[in-house]
């Protein structure tokens, strides 16, 4: 697969999503395989064409995050043109337009899901940044506005005459946010609308069986995933060897899930430093812990840390704890493995009735209010 120039090595992506896809992330993702392309956060243009402190820091990078795409946002066109001249001259393998974010403060400026309303004005601006660079340029949309508004098949028509590179179109609408199911067919019309430029599909994808799914329902060229990703970070790599072998790989032991945490973690106090980044961190580590089986001791104190030895601490206190519930090899006992309904769910990427979804939940930050 290819974006512009640039061939992948996976049809693989991680989705953008503000506060969390930063650097120490990315990398970890990359470290474990299986990761074609990746994104950063959002960044409003206007903030980093005055190189403000935290807009710098939100699309650092480094000679292990490649290929990397820049997320922008913003409606002035000569700042988004601006904007993208500075992403190439950091080194952006591409420049990615949010067009589908619904968060009040990105689309109230014009930007986000506002940029699918106004069809004509959104592909001049696109054009302006295409002519400003040589890197490709890429757009994240949702379906449209609402479920009245499915405009997504139309701006992706006219943002491929503009000169656009390939399409990433989430399958919710901006009145749904992360509510309700992804509308695989309302993906399948975007893939039918363009000519030649790859669609990339987004939303629910949790499983590599979930991946496979989108992939054979709409037709699109890869998948992106976010959510999923933090539930799960071997997702990419498991979902591209079962895309070559059809085979699952086995889910990672207890073991690997902290290893791969641990390492998490002290890329976040290296990043960001001990301090502001094990606060950061607070928000991270629950995560992981959805897979630990019985947690609750865990995610109570690991939301208090302040630095590496209360981190180190908490996860030996952790462990000695967990045994209780573990065989000789360190693993769950089958009654406190996952119950039933969530297996199936892990195991097919199909939500059996009843199955509580809070278990992939919107993460808490900047994307929690539409």
């Amino acid at each position: 697969m290819h974006i512009g120039p640039h061939q992948l090595a996976t049809n693989l992506f991680l989705s953008p999503l503000a506060g969390y896809t930063n650097l120490p992330f990315r990398v970890t993702l990359r470290e474990l395989g299986g990761l074609g392309w990746a994104t950063t956060d959002l960044v409003n243009a206007r903030s980093l064409i005055e190189r403000n402190r935290n807009a710098l820091k939100m699309v650092e990078s480094s000679p292990e995050d490649r290929p990397l795409a820049i997320q922008l946002f913003g409606s002035v066109p000569e700042e988004m043109r601006d904007a993208a001249v500075m992403c190439e001259e950091l080194g952006a393998q591409s420049v990615d337009i949010n067009m589908g974010c619904p968060v009040k403060k990105v689309v109230k400026i014009g930007g986000g899901s506002a940029m699918m309303t106004e069809l004509h004005k959104t592909a001049a601006l696109v054009r302006g940044m295409i002519n400003a660079v040589k890197i490709p340029i890429t757009a994240k949309m949702r379906l449209g506005w609402d479920d009245d508004n499915l405009t997504a098949p139309d701006l992706a028509r006219v943002l491929e005459d503009a000169g656009a590179a390939a399409i990433f179109v989430h399958g919710r609408t901006r009145a749904q946010g992360f509510s309700g199911r992804v509308n695989l067919a309302g993906i399948r019309a975007v893939v039918a609308a363009v000519k030649s430029i790859p669609v990339i599909g987004n939303g629910d994808v949790t499983t590599p069986e979930a991946a496979i799914h989108m992939l054979n329902e709409t037709g699109c060229a890869g998948v992106s995933i976010g959510r999923g990703a933090f539930y799960d970070p071997w997702i990419f790599r498991r979902t591209a060897h079962f895309l070559i072998t059809s085979e699952l790989l086995p889910e990672p032991s207890f073991a690997e899930r902290v290893r791969v945490m641990r390492r998490h973690f002290e890329r976040y106090c290296e990043f960001y430093g001990e301090d502001h980044g094990a606060r950061l961190f607070r928000k991270v580590a629950p995560w992981y812990a959805k897979r630990f089986g019985p947690a609750k001791p865990f995610k109570q104190r690991v939301i208090t840390i302040k630095s590496r030895s209360d981190f180190d601490a908490v996860i030996a206190d952790y462990v000695g704890w967990r045994a209780q519930y573990c065989d000789d090899q360190g693993e769950l006992l089958p009654r406190f493995a996952l119950g039933p309904m969530a297996a199936s769910f892990m195991s097919t990427g199909e939500e059996p009735a009843g199955l509580n979804r809070s278990a992939i939940p919107v993460p808490k930050g900047p994307v929690e209010v539409w």
